[in-house]
């Protein structure tokens, strides 16, 4: 397979130390030295552009600016990026929603993604005016993605669901190609809807085996249903010339982090409903100290932010294998991003890319021969990686 690689908008303000936030933890301001600007995110978007990315995502939540609105203001300012927009099924309704995906792929030129994010907090779910408990909240997206999935087929809708009703429901334009959906979760609920409704399944950055196992479990509750879906991982990356240089940095990140401030924001993350974020919790255990937990996969970043707390740290050399490892267990899509992200992006985009290009597992997207896939995005020249034979494992 051809590997694809996305970096990350960071909306709630850049830093050359980790900027937390998510997951029941607010943002620190202390920790944002350079604000979410259009200028500056311009930057990132045409920094990433130019290195070979294929997308970025842009997050979801009270703590960052509007997903929808941020991308848009960027998208004449970049030429082929595509925006991974994060947004949550149960602030908008579903015929809603589908008519904005439609109208912003075709102004966009078809450069939308969608990541749907289910909303792990009740607490913050609350704040929005949404009361349902987290189960609820997975059945809710699913009735959603079933409106918005029948909608961008051409039908007329009628669904008297549990928790979304909608009567002739119609588009007046469908997207054209449909925006791929990316959605992630670790509970049973989650991976249900999962193996039923996304295209793209992702999974914060674990070590390659705990990866492998959940992959497995989509996939066999993906067969079920007569699917098959496409796997990403999302990770942050440090990589420098050499491992000792990458290492340093990391330390760097970490001497920036007051025991005090740690204890503040592990309390936070102690209590969150996510099942993904608890088995970020577990890689660390609120430790400062032996976070790498897998040879070159850091858990420091989790220390301080809520959500994805893994970072994939080492020379360029040793950030590609680690990749090309995952790569094994079924990942094919890498959302990444780093502190700060305009220079990060430039260590990983001429760092690590090439060599994943001279190794023939990742080609420029404009080098990339057009074959539309079912979600509508291109792929190249795929690349076979020995992938194990595994039994998957049931939904625990």
């Amino acid at each position: 397979m051809s590997l694809t690689f996305h970096w990350f908008l960071p909306t709630q303000g850049d830093s050359r130390g980790i900027v937390g936030g998510g997951h029941g933890v607010a943002v620190d301001s202390a920790w944002r030295t350079r604000e979410p600007t259009t200028e500056y995110l311009t930057q990132v978007a045409q920094a990433a552009e130019q290195l070979g990315f294929e997308g970025a995502l842009t997050p979801t939540g009270a703590w960052c600016e509007d997903a929808w609105l941020s991308t848009a203001m960027l998208v004449n300012a970049t030429r082929r990026l595509k925006f991974l927009v994060a947004f949550r099924p149960g602030l908008l309704s579903p015929t809603l929603a589908a008519q904005m995906a439609s109208t912003y792929q075709r102004l966009s030129k078809g450069r939308l993604l969608l990541n749907v994010v289910t909303g792990g907090e009740s607490a913050e779910q609350r704040t929005h005016g949404d009361f349902l408990d987290k189960d609820q909240r997975y059945a809710r997206t699913d009735e959603f993605l079933r409106v918005v999935d029948g909608l961008w087929k051409g039908e007329t809708v009628d669904l008297d669901g549990e928790h979304i009703k909608v009567e002739g429901a119609t588009l007046h334009r469908r997207p054209d190609p449909h925006p791929p959906i990316y959605f992630g979760g670790s509970s049973p609920a989650a991976l249900d809807v999962a193996a039923s409704r996304v295209d793209t399944y992702l999974t914060w950055g674990e070590p390659p085996a705990a990866v492998a196992e959940k992959i497995d479990r989509v996939k066999a509750l993906a067969a079920e249903q007569g699917r098959t879906l496409d796997y990403g991982i999302r990770l942050h990356v440090i990589t420098r010339d050499t491992s000792e240089e990458a290492w340093s940095e990391a330390a760097r990140l970490l001497d920036h982090l007051d025991p005090e401030t740690i204890a503040q924001v592990q309390k936070g993350l102690g209590r969150s409903e996510s099942e993904g974020q608890r088995r970020m919790l577990e890689l660390h255990g609120g430790r400062a100290e032996d976070l790498e937990i897998h040879p070159n996969l850091w858990a420091g970043v989790g220390l301080a932010r809520g959500g994805a707390g893994t970072a994939l740290v080492g020379s360029h050399t040793e950030v590609a294998d680690l990749l090309e490892e995952y790569a094994r267990t079924g990942i094919s899509e890498f959302v990444l991003s780093g502190y700060p992200h305009l220079e990060e992006a430039y260590w990983f985009g001429e760092g690590v890319l090439p060599i994943l290009r001279e190794r023939g597992v990742w080609t420029p997207p404009e080098e990339t021969p057009a074959a539309t896939t079912a979600g509508g995005s291109t792929s190249g020249p795929r690349v076979p990686f020995a992938t194990p034979e595994r039994t998957a494992t049931p939904a625990s």
